[in-house]
């Protein structure tokens, strides 16, 4: 504290006589003469610019009639308050007069510098965006010395964590020059090497071999995340060593001991040392005890549920090890444990506590202690966060509803519902669901606190194809309100109406003359808004052009052909771009129709949908296909069974999806009458053209499908590796073997999105490290099919932006006969990629592969192939 003050024996007086007052001005305040009693007249502040004087003055504590002493404890307590409030880099204070009884003040204060630029080195780009958020230094904050010292130890805290145990921080401010008042921070990062971990002695250790304490390459270790670096059994583990793995490597340790009945096992001393700067050692000493056996298992307290009942959801017997691990997984984590079992019949005031009341030898007996409580009925239900959809579209799908009995699985259906929709992070709807009991009336209130997401996607690409330059446009609005459309001053963004969470999506693909593709798509999940039953309509037009005779005679005529059906030989210096013939083409026009509704048998997982259509092909002078020239027709009527369980629609890590569908035409051949088996059988017929056309006037054929995906999390951490299994057949029959359908045929190999040199009359399916639809090319045209895929997933970045890695292997084929199929005969690949998910975009990807079968004489070999939206 800094008190400005001329110490004199007695105080001076500079007496003004006027108007009989007696007036000292500026009095100099003797701390060893007798205080004087005086009345604040008045409180003034200098120094300080930006600020309102009573802001200042209040600061002081001190208010304008209180009598102090001259000088005394009030007017130090008012210097301590301005130092405390940590503003001010210099605080005094002054009398500028004492006129009677009454003194007026000043206190004269100096202003810490702000901050101006704040410069960091030794950093990388995350590591500083890091430092950012975690110092609490922003520009134009003003800086004090415990603000400086504070952010050193959060820095040396931030790389003790990363692993850099010597990390040097160093911060420093200069003045800046250029701003008065101002500085500027260097903050100046020497991180030294990663420390980690050379050698870890275990001593005591009896019962628990030294391998299974350390782990294999093969298997885990007892102690977590620490691990020995320079051994080749740990080659794939972390080695870094931070406190925080040193303190959870020691708990799991005991962990370990408990799981294998030794209850009793502690780590009697436990030390680490520097070995270099690089490396630290250590060792642990243990005293293991003896093993353990469960004897007794006894409930008290249970009323809902018989003793029976709960030793069998237990799975403890007499005689078992006392595994405390797999004990308390049995009463609380797992998805059937004894606790879910309340939980799921509304006893949110459940507890069970399990109490060891003997220890005979090596034998326990347990006591269950439950306390049941009353049944909990949901009282409110609060959502906050939604700036996207109208509240009552998140309402319907809530299984949490006011009134309802509380039930833990409704509350986890819930929140997959919600992250479904995709509207809302599915990342954060864990942490920010919460449950509040209400002892004194036996209710429950639950709280959703969602985090808003843009999951409307813009596409505009640009290709290069043999016809030149290929564009797409697309766009899909997913929070589309086509009621919104005819209502005035309602939700909009733009001139979009907004807020029922229906889908718009719209598309167009050109490279003009030659290819034109357009496609009109609306559905909404819950068609009038009272039941989960979905509707969706569509319409497609498409038009592709051949190019003219004159072309294929010249002696590049291959090159079109082979890079059309996915046998390119690039590098041709010819072109057929100005080769344009519009006498030459096949034309598409379609719609359909669908409605779907959620069922509740076998549960409520599953939907059935069904939907008409009606596709139209044109087709004049057109060459590459079965038929050259006339109309066809396809109507068909598809009935599909889809179950989808996954907890997360873009990076799943539980559940599965499933898939069974068939789709069928009316059997024209058998209403028509005609001998088909006498139709267009010679090709050199001046006939052969009309009737082909009358053969195929009408398509007629059946498919059926099935796919399914299966999710598995190898852990239980937010980030985790996902084991993903695929199986898929499809099957295109007839009624009549001389009208096998030439349409909805199977394009099998290669990345599986169909591009507009297919895709008119087949269905594109992938198959990695093989050549786009090479297991079916030109004239061996696909009717059945079936893939396999093995795929393990680990997440790089989870939110709003998702990456995850993957690595796969594949098997599968194509038959041109329905009757040849043979799910054992493979065309296999393995391979590597990666997925990106960006929320205006949607999901895309590249993936390498390697096919190690041969097709048609060809071996797969190495391919890359690149992936645009989400495959089934």
């Amino acid at each position: 504290m800094k008190i400005r003050t001329h110490i004199t024996a007695i105080i001076s007086l500079v007496a003004i006589n006027a108007a009989g007052q007696e007036k000292i001005v500026n009095p100099d305040i003797s701390y060893t003469g007798t205080p004087r009693q005086c009345v604040i007249g008045g409180i003034a502040v200098s120094g300080v610019e930006g600020y309102e004087d009573y802001v200042l003055t209040n600061l002081s504590g001190l208010n304008i009639g209180q009598r102090v002493e001259v000088p005394g404890q009030e007017i130090t307590d008012a210097v301590k308050r301005y130092w405390k409030h940590g503003l001010f880099s210099d605080v005094s204070v002054t009398a500028d007069s004492i006129v009677d009884n009454k003194i007026y003040l000043r206190f004269h204060l100096g202003l810490r510098p702000r901050v101006s630029t704040i410069n960091y080195s030794g950093l990388k780009k995350s590591e500083r965006e890091d430092m950012e958020a975690k110092l609490g230094i922003m520009k134009g904050s003003q800086i004090t010395p415990n603000m400086i010292d504070r952010a050193k130890i959060l820095a040396k805290k931030y790389f003790d964590g990363k692993g850099f145990k010597n990390a040097e921080i160093n911060i420093t401010q200069r003045q800046d020059v250029s701003n008065p008042n101002q500085v500027i921070l260097d903050v100046d990062v020497d991180k030294k090497s990663k420390m980690k971990v050379k050698d870890i002695f275990i001593y005591g250790n009896e019962k628990l071999a030294t391998k299974k304490i350390k782990g294999t390459l093969f298997t885990k270790g007892a102690l977590g995340k620490l691990h020995e670096s320079g051994k080749l059994s740990n080659i794939f583990k972390a080695k870094k060593f931070t406190d925080e793995r040193y303190k959870e490597a020691k708990e799991a340790l005991i962990e370990k001991y408990n799981e294998l009945g030794y209850r009793d096992a502690i780590i009697t001393s436990d030390s680490v040392w520097n070995v270099d700067e690089k490396h630290v050692s250590i060792a642990f000493t243990v005293e293991e005890g003896i093993k353990y056996y469960l004897r007794n298992v006894n409930w008290v307290g249970n009323t809902v549920y018989k003793s029976d009942m709960l030793n069998e959801v237990l799975r403890m017997k007499k005689g078992d090890v006392y595994n405390q691990k797999f004990m308390r997984k049995r009463l609380n984590e797992d998805e059937d444990a004894v606790g879910n079992l309340y939980y799921n019949n509304g006893y949110v005031f459940y507890r069970l506590d399990p109490v060891e009341v003997n220890i005979d030898g090596d034998s326990i007996d347990l006591e269950m202690r439950i306390f049941e409580g009353q049944q909990a009925h949901i009282n409110h239900v609060r959502i906050s966060g939604n700036d996207r959809v109208y509240e009552n579209v998140i309402r319907r799908e809530l299984r949490t509803k006011p009134g309802d009995l509380f039930s833990k699985d409704a509350l986890m259906r819930t929140a997959r519902e919600l992250g479904s929709m995709g509207h809302f992070d599915p990342e954060a709807l864990s942490e920010g669901m919460k449950v509040t009991p209400n002892y004194e009336d036996g209710t429950v209130d639950i709280a959703y606190d969602l985090v808003s997401k843009s999951n409307d996607q813009i596409e505009l690409s640009f290709g290069w194809g043999q016809t030149g330059v290929i564009m797409k446009v697309s766009l899909k609005l997913n929070n589309f309100s086509i009621a919104n459309l005819f209502r005035k001053n309602k939700e909009h963004r733009g001139i979009m109406p907004i807020g029922d969470g229906e889908q718009v999506a719209l598309s167009a693909q050109t490279n003009g003359r030659y290819y034109q593709s357009y496609s009109f798509n609306y559905s909404t999940p819950w068609f009038g808004n009272k039941r989960p039953n979905s509707f969706n309509v569509g319409a497609f037009y498409s038009k592709q052009t051949d190019v003219s005779s004159t072309y294929y005679n010249s002696a590049w005529m291959n090159n079109y052909y082979s890079s059309l059906y996915g046998y390119n030989s690039y590098g041709s210096s010819y072109s057929y771009t100005n080769y344009y013939d519009p006498d030459k083409y096949v034309q598409l026009i379609g719609a359909s129709i669908g409605w779907g509704k959620r069922l509740r048998w076998p549960d409520d997982y599953f939907q059935l949908s069904v939907s008409l259509a009606y596709q139209r092909y044109m087709l004049k002078n057109w060459s590459y296909f079965l038929i050259t020239d006339g109309n066809c027709n396809n109507l068909n009527l598809s009935i599909a069974l889809t179950r989808t369980s996954t907890d997360n629609n873009i990076f799943p890590r539980r559940g599965s999806e499933f898939l069974a569908s068939l789709t069928i035409t009316p059997p024209w051949s058998a209403f028509d009458k005609k001998d088909y088996a006498s139709l267009a059988n010679d090709k050199n017929s001046e006939t052969y053209k009309d009737e082909m056309q009358d053969k195929y006037r009408w398509i007629e054929y059946y498919k059926w499908k099935f796919k399914a995906r299966t999710f598995t999390a190898l852990t239980n951490s937010q980030k985790c590796f996902v084991l993903m299994t695929r199986v898929e057949f499809g099957f295109l029959g007839h009624y009549n073997k001389n009208k096998k359908s030439p349409f909805e045929t199977f394009y099998v190999g290669g990345d599986g999105m169909s591009g507009y040199s297919t895709g008119y009359a087949e269905e594109t399916i992938g198959l990695r490290g093989y050549d786009n639809g090479s297991l079916t090319p030109y004239g061996s045209a696909g009717y059945a099919y079936d893939r396999f895929s093995l795929e393990l997933r680990y997440p790089f970045l989870l939110g709003n932006t998702t990456i995850y890695g993957l690595t796969f292997v594949e098997g599968g084929n194509a038959w041109t006969n329905a009757s040849s199929f043979n799910p054992f005969s493979l065309k296999r690949s393995a391979g590597v990629g990666v997925r990106l998910m960006l929320p205006m975009v949607g999901l895309m990807g590249i993936d390498w592969a390697y096919g190690f079968d041969k097709v048609y004489g060809t071996k797969g070999g190495s391919h890359f192939h690149f992936v645009l939206g989400q495959e089934f």
